[in-house]
């Protein structure tokens, strides 16, 4: 786990550059760090160490004699400048990679290697890697278990492969900037690493923002930064030598239901994959704990690592607001106890919460509107202080039909009878007496391709608000375009699946694994997801829709795998999300007045039509919950200010300091 960064058409007067590369994301890998430039190409590495801690350092060269050799750090003359490969000692050979990730069936893959007369000089997931691409090419990327972003150098095609995990656990941002060296190709495993550059200008997508109001995140190819770029999810890119980006889908996920099995078949299948895939994710050289929520994924994972290592060390936060009532601590300790585990919990106090924020934006690198990433920075924070990696439980939803929304199919059948035209027609006139069900009936007479995009449907604006509220629209996509490919995709899949596999490249990469990495990142922990393990949704694509979610309860047969290792009571626990208490903060006085000082800012004037946002802001006061619009705003103007504000902003001090 760690940091990557680098460019090609690179200079030996370059490497200053590099360096602040990856020196802004430092706490990727403080453990170490390494730079490589030679023959055109730059490669920065910071290193979290997990595996192999005295032999994986990075960027690795793949030398001749069939061996590797590491690169830890960048050799200096008296004079500052770089000394050039074998002046320094560093191993010259065809190859050179640099990877953020975790391989987790990498000895299943060196033996396999070996058998084929491979050798290898560490003892490291990321050789393996490397290997694995000399030998198989692109096809290696189809053997992996486990998350990843990586960039191969292959100096004598003068190209650069890079590639990323099948559902985006990793991020992999990436520009391509004309100069007088000809393309330059720019990426990091952040934003902010690009923004190092020279050769990249700081310029606002506005596109970016218009999607961001819908979906509560950056729902678009491009970033918020013009012209930067996220690769996406089970993608491989190649840069050729002339400066062209080829880029080639690697895997796609399909359905296959199995309705031959029983249920108690399919709840042994989940039951099998969860345990093996624990195992794998447990690989490492040092300690791995978990978190552990009131929800049925965290104490599903937490209770089969315990299997594992019974002396697993488990973390959880609440509010100060809930401190003693039935909360998320409360449950996880409970639980921690039945099962005889360590756990480390804690309250999050209001004044740190909010204190947090311009940290929090920093680190994200584009505008976060999830009030619960706020949360997630203060478990991974406690988490670091114990261990360097930890068990998360995200993709349970998408893969077993965790949402409530995912219901809503159901429920429209109990009016299945009535014609579409009447449905809406009573939609309409419930909705202008302000009767409740009006949004019920009005989604009974369309398809979920006409109104679900992402799961923050509801909490975020309609593209009508929108409108309403932008000062200058530059008429981007809708919603429902951005999400007709991947409805296309899975047409003739039941509406239930079809709403699931659009949160698999919406909702899931582009809020849940953001903030995971980010988060964890911003405190030098790994975070590691054995819900989104391959094996696992090679079980969940056979399982029939009616035995994950029904009108009446989520996740049917994953409660009932949960059940083998946890008390009923927490396998069949209703789904609460994670309760932050932003709806009543917004109703006191300092609060609604410090987002109104926000909403009436310079830079709000300019995005935005003001009396709108002030609008919102007085009628949640009154009582309407406009929480997550406003929250969306807000989360805006105040990344807006930390990196468009003026001032370089390369650390969170800096961020805070950016905001006061």
């Amino acid at each position: 786990m760690c940091g990557i960064c680098g460019f090609t058409g690179a200079a030996p007067e370059d490497l200053p550059t590099l360096k602040s590369m990856c020196d802004v994301m430092a706490h990727r890998g403080p453990d170490g760090e390494g730079q490589y430039l030679d023959a055109g190409i730059a490669l920065g590495h910071r290193r979290l160490s997990l595996i192999d801690l005295e032999g994986g350092n990075q960027p690795m060269v793949r030398a001749t004699g069939e061996h590797v050799s590491a690169v830890t750090s960048p050799a200096l003359a008296a004079d500052g400048s770089f000394i050039q490969g074998e002046a320094r000692g560093m191993a010259r050979g065809r190859h050179a990679i640099v990877f953020n990730g975790e391989i987790y069936n990498y000895r299943d893959l060196r033996a396999e290697l070996e058998a084929d007369g491979w050798e290898f000089s560490t003892n490291s997931d990321t050789e393996v890697l490397l290997v694995a691409y000399l030998a198989w090419g692109e096809a290696a990327l189809n053997r992996l278990r486990g998350m990843f972003a990586f960039a191969v150098w292959d100096a004598e095609a003068r190209e650069l492969f890079c590639a990323r995990d099948f559902f985006g656990i990793k991020p992999f941002y990436y520009t391509l900037q004309r100069t007088d060296r000809g393309a330059q190709f720019i990426f990091g495993s952040e934003i902010k690493c690009i923004l190092e550059h020279p050769a990249y200008t700081r310029a606002l997508n506005e596109e970016a923002l218009e999607s961001y109001l819908c979906f509560q995140f950056s729902a678009l190819p491009e970033t918020f930064f013009k012209g930067i770029f996220k690769l996406a999810p089970a993608h491989c890119l190649r840069v050729h030598a002339d400066g062209r980006l080829e880029t080639t889908r690697y895997w796609r996920p399909t359905y296959d239901f199995d309705e031959g099995r029983s249920r108690a078949d399919t709840v042994s299948a989940i039951d099998d994959a969860m345990r093996e895939s624990v195992r794998y994710h447990n690989v490492a050289d040092v300690e791995v704990g978990s978190f552990l929520s009131s929800g049925i994924d965290s104490s599903y994972m937490a209770a089969c690592l315990a299997k594992e290592n019974p002396a697993i060390k488990t973390f959880t936060v609440g509010f100060a607001e809930y401190e003693g009532e039935r909360d998320e601590i409360s449950w996880a300790g409970e639980l921690a106890d039945q099962l005889g585990i360590a756990n480390a919990s804690k309250h999050i106090g209001e004044d740190e919460y909010w204190a947090s924020l311009p940290a929090v934006q920093w680190h994200m690198d584009e505008p976060s509107a999830d009030p619960s990433a706020v949360a997630l920075y203060f478990v991974d924070q406690i988490a670091a202080k114990q261990v360097k990696a930890v068990l998360s439980g995200e993709g349970a939803d998408e893969f077993f039909g965790g949402y409530r929304i995912y219901q809503v199919p159901f429920a429209n059948q109990k009016v299945a009878w009535a014609p579409k035209g009447l449905l809406r027609g009573a939609s309409k006139v419930m909705r202008a007496a302000r009767l409740r069900g009006a949004n019920y009936l009005e989604r009974a007479s369309e398809t979920c391709e006409d109104w679900y995009y992402t799961n923050a449907n509801g909490v975020a604006f309609t593209p009508e608000e929108r409108a309403r509220l932008l000062k200058r629209p530059v008429s981007g996509p809708s919603p429902q375009e951005l999400t007709a490919p991947a409805y296309a995709e899975a047409a003739g899949l039941d509406e239930t699946t079809r709403m699931q596999y659009v949160d698999l490249y919406f909702w899931l990469v582009g809020d849940i694994l953001l903030k995971t990495d980010k988060m964890s990142m911003a405190h030098s922990l790994e975070s590691r997801v054995p819900f989104l393990d391959k094996e696992v949704f090679n079980v969940s694509r056979t399982i029939p829709t009616r035995l994950k979610v029904d009108a009446e309860q989520t996740k049917l047969t994953l409660r009932e795998a949960a059940e083998r290792a946890i008390p009923p009571d927490w396998a069949q626990k209703e789904k609460l999300g994670f309760p932050v208490p932003v709806v009543s903060w917004l109703r006191e006085e300092r609060y609604y007045d410090l987002v109104r000082a926000w909403f009436t800012s310079e830079t709000a004037q300019r995005f935005f039509n003001v009396d709108e946002l002030l609008k919102l802001l007085d009628e949640h006061r009154a009582g309407a919950d406009r929480s997550r619009k406003i929250w969306i705003i807000y989360m805006f103007l105040m990344w807006h200010k930390i990196y468009f504000g003026g001032a370089h902003v390369g650390s969170a001090e800096e961020a805070a300091q950016a905001v006061s």
